[in-house]
């Protein structure tokens, strides 16, 4: 599904897709988590042993097999495993489910037509509804994660998003009054700057980090899909529009202005993050998981606390998020086990533990979330439209040859703004040309 698309057609989408879900289910349709099943599943995990979310999966895998009856192998193989499953589809060594981050299950099986609809697990009651009926709507509208039959290929389980972190001990007003635009955000840098504190750390050798601050101002302007389109643009006329000087703009005001802590633009991650957790910054602007990577050195009674990327006069609010979920390969062996054990994964008593002792955000609207998340989950629950990291932007070598390393000189100031459209302008032209 594209990503260019609004939030209110996404709905209209869905809403035939709910209804196919129902047509097709079959016997699915009053299918339960906890009827009487057998047989083995195989499951290739993308966490290791010892991981928060591993720990969370294996005491669910245990529930499964008491209840169910069925057998779990489950394989503990780490972030690899979508990556190993490409060459296994060529053999009869296919697991009959497996878990990854939504692009790297698309690459693998959703857009290769080689993962089986779940359409079993959506029509699996759990807790009372159907599976369906649990997942926010916006979230399944707005996410490739359908086939070309307009079938969900994936269940999603977690998700990532991202924020504006601080300390709430040391900035408790940004608690209650987080800047509402980007005036406010700049005004809220200058009085910190003035006050003698570095406003901002970032490790700048994270090209996906620095590429956050162009995306979020250009899709927070214009909307989701406004990257994706004119990186989509074969003539490279879209980066001639002036949404897109206006969005590079942003970024180098915050590079002239001086707002990154000194030594930014040469610094190793986590140095930068480290040195936020320490108090050498006020703000950082990363993903969900912050909390739980700087747990282990932020300083004595750091409370984090976040607020989402400044709306923009006039629209609606949004953010960001990326998925994890369960994939089930059309070479799967149990199937039917596959999607019973994804559709129970997705108990209550399970997504409590996503968000509790795992610390990641559930899917669920109605799971417990660990408390430093609640912030983050407060924007992605208000927002009226999401929108996926990159913009859904997933074309092959595009971002990591092309937008990566120029929006890197840009963020490090070593271009300006318009040196940075005149060249993104030229490799899109470039990269479209070298396709065919």
């Amino acid at each position: 599904m594209s990503p260019n698309f609004r939030f209110s057609k996404a709905l209209a989408v869905l809403a035939g897709a709910t209804l196919a879900l129902t047509a097709c289910g079959g016997g699915g349709a009053s299918t339960s988590a906890n009827s009487a099943g057998g047989g083995t599943v195989t499951y290739w995990s993308m966490w290791k042993v010892g991981e928060p979310q591993q720990k969370v999966m294996a005491n669910a895998i245990a529930d499964f097999e008491k209840q169910t009856g069925t057998k779990v192998d489950v394989q503990w193989q780490g972030r690899t495993n979508t990556k190993k499953i490409i060459p296994a589809l060529n053999t009869n060594n296919v697991p009959d489910i497996i878990d990854g981050s939504e692009s790297n299950l698309d690459i693998a099986l959703g857009s290769t037509g080689q993962a089986l609809p779940m359409t079993d697990a959506y029509n699996t009651m759990i807790d009372g509804k159907k599976l369906s009926e649990l997942i926010p709507a916006k979230f399944l509208a707005v996410n490739n994660i359908k086939g070309k039959d307009g079938q969900p290929w994936m269940v999603p389980y977690s998700l990532t998003s991202d924020a504006v972190w601080f300390n709430a001990e040391k900035n408790p007003d940004l608690v209650t009054n987080p800047p509402a635009s980007w005036t406010d955000f700049i005004s809220l840098l200058d009085k910190q700057k003035a006050a003698g504190q570095a406003p901002i750390a970032a490790d700048a050798d994270i090209a996906g980090y620095n590429a956050y601050w162009f995306v979020s101002a250009l899709v927070h302007s214009e909307g989701p899909g406004a990257f994706a389109k004119i990186t989509a643009d074969k003539t490279g006329a879209g980066w001639d529009s002036p949404a897109v000087m206006a969005a590079a703009k942003t970024v180098q005001q915050l590079v002239d202005n001086g707002y990154m802590i000194k030594g930014y633009n040469a610094s190793k991650w986590p140095a930068q993050q480290q040195a936020w957790a320490t108090g050498g910054a006020d703000l950082l602007f990363n993903g969900s998981w912050i909390p739980t990577e700087t747990g282990t050195y932020a300083a004595p009674g750091f409370k984090y606390a976040s607020f989402p990327y400044p709306s923009v006069a006039g629209k609606p609010a949004m953010a960001r998020a990326d998925f994890t979920g369960f994939a089930v390969p059309k070479k799967a062996k149990n199937a039917a086990g596959a999607q019973q054990l994804a559709a129970f994964l997705m108990g209550k008593k399970y997504q409590d533990a996503e968000g509790t002792d795992a610390k990641v955000l559930p899917v669920r609207a109605d799971a417990a979330i660990a408390p430093e998340l609640t912030s983050v989950k407060k924007a992605i629950d208000n927002a009226k439209e999401i929108y996926m990291g990159n913009d859904g932007v997933t074309t092959a070598g595009y971002m990591e040859k092309n937008f990566n390393p120029t929006d890197d000189l840009l963020f490090t100031g070593k271009i300006d703004a318009g040196e940075f459209v005149s060249q993104m302008k030229e490799k899109t032209i470039a990269y479209w040309k070298a396709q065919g």
